[in-house]
Order: structure tokens, then C-alpha cells, then sequence
């Protein structure tokens, strides 16, 4: 069997753009007409121009290839091995790996397919029958107005109480997103850290047990200002505290987790097994948050999730794209001993569903992993060609 055929599509998403407001997904075809679909996450380049990346890639090493040597095929690309302008790469750039990914996630739809299994059956098998999944917190359907869930105590419990309500036992939220910034980490001020407190305090009076509280963060402060945050929150018992510090200085992300009780959670931002062994070894984190269309694809997650298991540390693969990204991670997760919780974009509804042929299955606060081979989905390619991303360039000044 060998690959004879790449197709990209970039799609736009309708409002209200959960997951993003582009997804670039891969078709690879095989010479006896099999079909694999993958997905890049997060590639820091115009969508259109990821799918270009993907075409020139895929033209050099994936065309002609046996979809069942990945592990071959991941080190050629990963390498650069035969081609003198990409020789000696061998470093997890983000660019080359969210391409990789998504070829890597394609293959492994193939060769699910040919052997009529599931992925997770080729991965050691189902270890999991369903799959506890956590959401956002999103304004209502319908609600214009300006009171954010994550920075307003009162809309944060509204919305977290009825999560709970359609079967949730797990939300996550950043309270100090309005420190977001593209420059350095900020310490938060007393008047942002009260806000914080009360909205977590307000979540936690909203859920009372039901519920754990998933404190999402994106690295926006300094490591003193994520331990003064710490130490407020720690008594309304968050399962985690995520990306608490950026994730280039593991250092830092240690000294936090061994500052606080709350687990820290981290990995959104990182890729292949060799930046998750550092933050292993220095029990910076006792939660892994791979996003498969970045870490490398599905196999390069599990064997950070079989390195994982030696420090009884757990994964909570990381979503914010679309669902063929899900889907690949609901084959790690269902495979993996030590999986916590998923992230879900709310119920997978929406144009998560729309855009496959048969939505993701999610029922009373769990995922149902599928039995169909591969992934286990199928992107329609009709409601993708409706939806091409038409978003021009822009400059910041």
C-alpha cells in the first residue's frame, strides 16, 4: 500500500467560533482508494498558508510512502532525512510538528481502516468504556451581553451551574484572562486576584461537589503572582491549575507546583516527547495536556502517556480546534491507563457535529468512544467546501 494523493482543506467556522476560527485538516488517499483524515492545530502561520506547509511536506516525503510505516515516516519528516534544505531539522518546531501531526493522524486513520479496527485497538486496546469530559464556560446561546463567565462571579456560577445541570462533573475557566498578554507574564494586582478568588468562590458554592473546577490559565503571570493565586484558590479545591507560568521556563512551572497543593497542569504548548520528559523530571507537572495536532500525532502522545505512567502523573489531552483532533484524541484516551479527563467544545453539537458525517458521540458528562475502524469519524467534505476561511491578513501596529 502506498499514499498517491494529499488534499487540505482550511474551513472558516460559523459564529460563535468555538474551537477556533479556522481548522486545517489533511486527506490522505491510499493507491486502493483508502482515505485518512488528519488535523493541525495552531500552526502561527495564515491557515492558508499551513496548507501550503502541508502540500510541500507531504509532496517531499509523504507521497509514495506505506501509511503503515509512521514510525519510518514520522522520522523522515521529523529529520529531514534526503533532502539537503531540511537535513538535521531534529528539533520540535511547532510548524513542522503541527504538520506532521496532522499527516501522522491521517496515516493512522488508514491503516485503522485497513485492519477494520479502531485505533486504540492497535494501541494496546480499550482500556476505557466512556470518557469523562470537561468543558468552557460559554456565555448562553443568544447572550450579547458583555459580562464574561470567566471574569464576572456572577455569570461564572450561572454558567457553571448549568453545565452541571446537562451533565458536566467538570468545568474550566480563566479567571485572570483579562491579564492575556503577547508580551511578558504580568503580576496580577490585588484588585485582579480578589476577582479571581470570588469567582472560583462562587463556581465552588454553584457546583458544591458535583463538580471539579478546572482553573485555566495561559501563563500570564510571573511565577510569585501564580503562587499568590495559588494560595487564594487552594481552598476551594481546583482538580488543576493550568499553564500557571509560559511554558518555555520549566524551571518556574516547578517552582510553582511545589508551592501549591493544586495539581498543575500543563502541555498545550509543547511538542514531541523530549519537552515532556524535562517537565517529567522536574515534577513541573502532574497533569499532560498534549494537543495530538501539535505533540507530533497520536503515537508520539502515547508514548509520552506510557512515560507518563512512571511518574503517576495523568493526561487530559488539550482541545480547542476541530473534531478531528477530537477524535484522535479519544483513540489515546480510550488506550490509555492514565487518562483523566477530556476537554469537549460543550456537547461536540454545533458545526463540530455538522461537519462530520456522524458527530461525536456524548452522552450525560462522557464521551462514548466509537467502534468504527480509524478514527472512528468522517468529515464531510461538502460542509467543509461550504465553509472555506476567507480572513484576510493583518498587521499589528
Amino acid at each position: 500500500m502506498k499514499i498517491i494523493d494529499l488534499k487540505t482543506f482550511v474551513v472558516g467556522t460559523p459564529p460563535p467560533h468555538h474551537g477556533g476560527r479556522n481548522w486545517v485538516f489533511v486527506k490522505l488517499t491510499t493507491d486502493d482508494g483508502i482515505e485518512g483524515i488528519g488535523e493541525a492545530y495552531s500552526v502561527q502561520f495564515h491557515p492558508n498558508t499551513i496548507a501550503a506547509l502541508i502540500e510541500d511536506i507531504g509532496g517531499t516525503y509523504v507521497i509514495d510512502a506505506d501509511p503503515f510505516k509512521i514510525e519510518r515516516l514520522w522520522r523522515i519528516i521529523y529529520y529531514g532525512e534526503g533532502y539537503e534544505r531540511l537535513q538535521h531539522h531534529q528539533h520540535p518546531d511547532h510548524t513542522v510538528m503541527g504538520v506532521l501531526s496532522a499527516i501522522e493522524m491521517a496515516c493512522w486513520d488508514i491503516v485503522g481502516k485497513a485492519l477494520n479496527q479502531p485505533v486504540y485497538n492497535l494501541l494496546g486496546g480499550q482500556y476505557h468504556d466512556r470518557l469523562r469530559s470537561f468543558t468552557y464556560l460559554y456565555p448562553a446561546a443568544g447572550d450579547t451581553t458583555s459580562r464574561s463567565p470567566h471574569t464576572d462571579p456572577e455569570q461564572a456560577a450561572i454558567r457553571a451551574a448549568a453545565y452541571v445541570e446537562q451533565g458536566f462533573t467538570a468545568v474550566k475557566f480563566d479567571p485572570i484572562i483579562n491579564l492575556r498578554s503577547s508580551f511578558d507574564p504580568r503580576e496580577p494586582s490585588l484588585e485582579a486576584l480578589d476577582n479571581a478568588e470570588e469567582i472560583v468562590g462562587r463556581v465552588r458554592e454553584a457546583v458544591g461537589s458535583k463538580c471539579d473546577i478546572l482553573v485555566g490559565t495561559h501563563g500570564q503571570t510571573t511565577t510569585s503572582g501564580a503562587i499568590r493565586l495559588a494560595r487564594r484558590l487552594e481552598r476551594f479545591d481546583p482538580l488543576w491549575f493550568e499553564e500557571p507560568v509560559p511554558p518555555e521556563n520549566t524551571d518556574e512551572m516547578a517552582r510553582v507546583a511545589g508551592f501549591t497543593s493544586i495539581p498543575v497542569a500543563t502541555g498545550e504548548r509543547l511538542a514531541t516527547k523530549y519537552e515532556f520528559r524535562e517537565l517529567l523530571e522536574k515534577q513541573a507537572a502532574a497533569i499532560l495536556q498534549m494537543a495530538l495536532g501539535r505533540v507530533g500525532g497520536i503515537l508520539e502522545a502515547k508514548k509520552i502517556t506510557g512515560m507518563a505512567e512512571a511518574y503517576y502523573a495523568q493526561i487530559a489531552p488539550h482541545l480547542y480546534c476541530g473534531p478531528i483532533e477530537a477524535a484522535a484524541n479519544i483513540q489515546l484516551d480510550t488506550c490509555s491507563p492514565n487518562f483523566l479527563i477530556q476537554e469537549s467544545i460543550e456537547t461536540f453539537g454545533g458545526f463540530h457535529a455538522e461537519i462530520l458525517k456522524e458527530p461525536i458521540q456524548w452522552e450525560d458528562g462522557y464521551i462514548i468512544p466509537p467502534t468504527k475502524p480509524g478514527l472512528g469519524v468522517e468529515l464531510d467534505e461538502e460542509v467543509a467546501a461550504k465553509h472555506p476561511f476567507q480572513q484576510v491578513r493583518s498587521r499589528s501596529r
